[in-house]
């Protein structure tokens, strides 16, 4: 629980007026069962009708208190929990939006979402009620007792026996089924991940008629959850049968004790059905711990899981210090460069050495599995090489920052992402402050301003969830517009160009060589056409280069580079005819 206290000390007023409060609420109950038993031995004994009524208002009036303090300490408890839970998830979010892809890859999406969601609800709900129950059901119990001794000492040394043994019924419940509800909410985010994967790759699915199949999957998963929620549930169900069974034997033994004492004139009828009220109350308030304990194993998993988050490394560069000056005019510079994925025995990238100059464009291209990925992870530096060196502008990209490294390069990834919101809210996600004409010139150069001008809205025009309500090309060209905004040194169009035709990828590589900022681009893609222009190719082939060079020269001594070449243009000649 110290992971849901620090969270709760920022809201101490709150936290430490809920419990109070919900004292007071307690107080006034402990005192109804006094009050009804000087009602049945003194006014209804004694056909006193004023003293009943006199009775009776005083307790309206603790019934009227109870709820007035009651709602004060619901508000309070509320309040806390919402808060902290509130602050919970920011703190969960900013450190996982601090991930390496690594990280990323090894937290896995499924269960950040499950996380940050559903174990930050788990939290809240347990901080809650936590806050409302903590001092009050207990003082009710061990209030009930004492009070009891006030009433009778031979009839209440029955809750001595009662209050141990239901607080062994709680715990040994308790301890059963905490690590239960972790292994549920494992089940759930395998469910999440199964959802998420089939609507990611509805297409697919359908394309290969595996449909069947996965349903199987998710069946299967489905009763594997099934089957853990009603192995927990049925000892959850246990607590209030087994709690009930022991209070209502306190009460037949009261009753057995009460009835024998009442004939001896010792006690009264009033005072025990105080004591038969006592008993009743420490039965709901147990109950209610019961229900408490329920969810603090809950929210306890859910504690212990969001701390796995916060204590995972998020791979955070470290800022060294660089030189203070650029060493030449080279961009960019890969120096017997290798790369291996964590956890794999096979090389994606070997030998890699290349350099580009300030403002030139060079191109990667390959077939499927060549490594372009992989190096546009390196450029942006998602990943450390293994071996040699990644220089940018002459420093090692170790001793960039990642906010420096931001501002430097603008990236464009294979999957076109827009966000809900407008298009001015989607190209100010790069540059905050950028003016109208910021925007409208970014537009310009990435061929997507006509596609803006005719939206009734302009740039205030909706974009819908993923971006739905527009074409592949138009959100390519939004994104590209995004990159461009904040005039980044290094652009890297990743595949980002493959829903255009070659007449607009053609204005838009024009458009970016005219940019008066003048940055190196990094153009990778499978199409020939995209990267012929540029000032050198590096042809890849399973993460060794093939080939380095101009378009015309890669023709000469390339055949790989010529093969993909004659292939994709041939294909265009014979499409034409």
């Amino acid at each position: 629980m110290r992971f849901a206290a620090h969270y709760l000390g920022d809201y101490k007023k709150e936290s430490l007026l809920a419990p109070v409060f919900k004292m007071l609420e307690a107080i006034f109950e402990l005192l109804v069962p006094l009050v009804m038993a000087k009602i049945i031995d003194v006014g209804i004994a004694n056909k006193d009708a004023g003293y009943i009524l006199k009775m009776c208002g005083v307790l309206i009036i603790f019934a009227v208190v109870g709820l007035v303090v009651a709602i004060i300490a619901q508000y309070f408890s509320a309040k806390a929990a919402i808060n902290a839970a509130g602050k919970i998830r920011e703190d969960v979010f900013f450190h996982i939006m601090k991930f390496s892809r690594g990280s990323l890859e090894k937290a896995g999406t499924a269960s950040l979402v499950t996380r940050i969601t559903n174990d930050v609800n788990q939290v809240q709900n347990g901080m809650n009620m936590f806050l409302r129950l903590f001092l009050r059901s207990p003082f009710i119990v061990f209030g009930a007792m004492i009070m009891s001794f006030t009433v009778d000492v031979k009839a209440a040394l029955v809750f001595c026996v009662v209050i141990p043994l239901l607080g062994l019924i709680v715990y040994l419940v308790m301890r059963a089924t905490l690590p239960k509800f972790k292994r549920i909410q494992e089940g759930l985010e395998k469910i999440l991940l199964t959802v998420n994967e089939n609507l990611e790759g509805v297409r697919v699915i359908r394309a290969f008629r595996v449909e069947d199949k996965q349903d199987r999957r998710f069946k299967d998963e489905t009763a594997d959850l099934y089957g853990r929620q009603i192995s927990t549930g049925r000892l959850s169900a246990l607590l209030n049968p087994a709690t009930y069974a022991v209070i209502n034997l306190g009460i037949a033994s009261i009753l057995w004790i009460s009835g024998a004492r009442v004939n001896a004139g010792i006690l009264t009828q009033g005072e025990t059905v105080a004591l038969v009220n006592y008993m009743s109350q420490i039965l709901i308030e147990l109950i209610k711990l019961a229900n408490l304990i329920i969810l603090l194993t809950r929210a306890l998993s859910s504690c212990g899981r969001l701390q796995e988050i916060l204590e995972m490394n998020p791979d955070e560069r470290v800022h060294e210090e660089a030189a203070a000056k650029e060493s030449d005019d080279t961009a960019i510079e890969f120096k017997n460069l290798s790369f291996t994925y964590p956890g794999s025995r096979d090389s994606s990238l070997s030998d890699i050495n290349v350099s580009i100059k300030k403002g030139q464009s060079l191109g990667i291209i390959g077939g499927t599995g060549s490594g372009k990925s992989s190096l546009v992870r390196l450029l942006r530096h998602a990943y450390d090489p293994t071996s040699g060196e990644l220089l940018l502008f002459g420093n090692d990209i170790k001793t960039y920052s990642d906010e420096e490294l931001v501002k430097m390069i603008g990236h464009v990834p294979q999957k076109a992402n827009l966000f809900t919101g407008t298009i001015s809210y989607n190209l100010r996600l790069a540059k905050p402050d950028a003016s109208e004409q910021e925007m409208w010139d970014a537009l310009e150069a990435a061929q997507a301003k006509e596609i803006v001008e005719n939206k009734e809205k302009k740039l205030e025009e909706p974009v819908l969830r993923g971006g739905t309500n527009f074409s592949g090309g138009q959100k390519q060209r939004l994104t590209i517009a995004r990159a461009l905004i904040k005039k980044p040194q290094i652009l890297i169009l990743d595949d980002s160009a493959s829903a255009l035709d070659m007449l607009t990828e053609r204005h838009l590589h024009e458009a970016i060589l005219k940019l008066p900022w003048h940055p190196t681009s990094v153009i990778i893609s499978q199409r020939a056409s995209s990267v012929m222009t540029c000032d050198q190719i590096l042809v890849l082939e399973g993460g060794k280069p093939v080939g380095l060079g101009t378009s015309d020269e890669l023709l000469k001594t390339c055949p790989i580079y010529k093969e993909i070449y004659t292939t994709q243009f041939e294909y265009k000649e014979e499409g034409r005819s």
